[in-house]
């Protein structure tokens, strides 16, 4: 492992920022680093000096002879760091759930607050702080459970934790999903019950993994929600519609594309910036990759149009999205390098803490164009 990646994991794993991690060296010895400087580092465009490798050393508790040698680098992440933080990490949690259940816990009505601002949140931030604090929220609700309300409330929250793992890692997002779909039912509230389900549908369709689960999830959600238009049942939809693109059933995908923006129409958002609406530039950023996908590529240009003529400038992952989209088109119309070098140059011009596991397969995606990606 090279000291940049080791450099970013540790940051990760502490749950800090890029310009957390230059506040703290700039605190403790007086440099002037930024965000920039240390994104850099993380994208190997500079290589930390000695000096800086012992300053980061104090910083970041790990010895200086880990930074400077590659086999121990190797192993580090997997020993040291997970001796070391899991114990603080499994403390905090602890105390967290037992001050729930000593202390009654947020009500109802604090916990509907809480998913406003994760579902504003997880927008613009890292999968990786995300899951820190989810996993926090989900211990102190586990403590409540007894009021059946708050089943719904574990359950959105358990969709949005799924969402920070790979959808292709059929042994953590999807079964966070398929605990959050149990988790809703046990709410006997049917509009948590589809939205989770095309939540986890859409997340894994768009992802192009797990595509039985995806297809499962959008079923139950369109046998529940059938006869009461939602979010919900917008997301399955559009879930089941990329499920039968990778497959290759383009007659099935246009007919759900169509059904969705009926869909649309009669329940899309005005809220802009959170996971739990679909606006109008986000019905396109689906709409977009679907379209590329079936080699639509004056359907799915017009798609990324619209979207882009009302995304919000404060969420630039999804402008990213929308250039993937286009580097997709360009390696399934034949010019695979072109394609993948468009995908590479929108990530290289995110900055890395607005990278989302859902990016990353898309770039995967791209470099394997043509093929199709099955799983769960």
């Amino acid at each position: 492992m090279d000291v940049s990646t080791l450099i970013r994991e540790l940051r990760k794993t502490r749950g800090w920022s890029q310009g957390r991690l230059a506040s703290e060296l700039n605190k403790a010895f007086g440099t002037n680093l930024d965000r920039e400087y240390i994104s850099r580092w993380e994208r190997f465009k500079v290589t930390p000096g000695a000096y800086y490798l012992r300053c980061l050393s104090a910083v970041l508790d790990v010895p200086l002879s880990v930074l400077e040698d590659d086999v121990k680098r190797r192993n580090f992440l997997t020993d040291a760091v997970g001796a070391s933080i899991a114990p603080v990490v499994a403390s905090d949690l602890l105390s967290q759930g037992f001050s729930a259940r000593l202390n009654g816990g947020p009500t109802i009505s604090d916990w509907e607050g809480k998913l406003a601002t994760y579902g504003t949140e997880y927008m613009s931030l890292g999968a990786a702080d995300i899951q820190r604090r989810i996993s926090g929220e989900l211990v102190a609700v586990q403590q409540q459970l007894d009021q059946p309300q708050l089943w719904s409330v574990a359950s959105r929250l358990m969709t949005l934790y799924a969402k920070t793992f790979p959808g292709s890692d059929g042994s953590k997002a999807v079964h966070w999903y398929r605990m959050a779909a149990k988790s809703a039912d046990q709410s006997q509230d049917d509009a948590a019950r589809v939205w989770v389900r095309g939540r986890a549908a859409i997340a894994l369709g768009y992802e192009g993994a797990a595509l039985g689960v995806a297809d499962v999830l959008s079923d139950q959600a369109l046998a529940i929600g059938a006869k009461k238009p939602s979010l919900g049942l917008l997301n399955a939809i559009y879930g089941k519609a990329h499920a039968a693109a990778l497959r290759g059933d383009a007659e099935t995908a246009r007919n759900l594309d169509t059904q969705g923006r009926l869909v649309f129409d009669r329940t899309g958002s005005f809220e802009q910036t959170s996971d739990y609406a679909v606006p109008y530039w986000r019905l396109n950023v689906f709409r977009s990759l679907l379209l590329a996908r079936l080699g639509d590529e004056k359907g799915a240009v017009e798609a990324q149009e619209a979207a882009r003529a009302e995304l919000p400038a404060e969420l630039p992952r999804f402008a990213t999205h929308l250039e993937l989209h286009r580097g997709l088109m360009m390696a399934r119309s034949g010019d695979k390098h072109g394609g993948f070098a468009h995908a590479r140059q929108a990530m290289d011009a995110l900055p890395p803490e607005k990278h989302s596991l859902t990016l990353r397969m898309l770039v995967d995606e791209i470099s394997g164009s043509g093929g199709t990606v099955e799983g769960g």
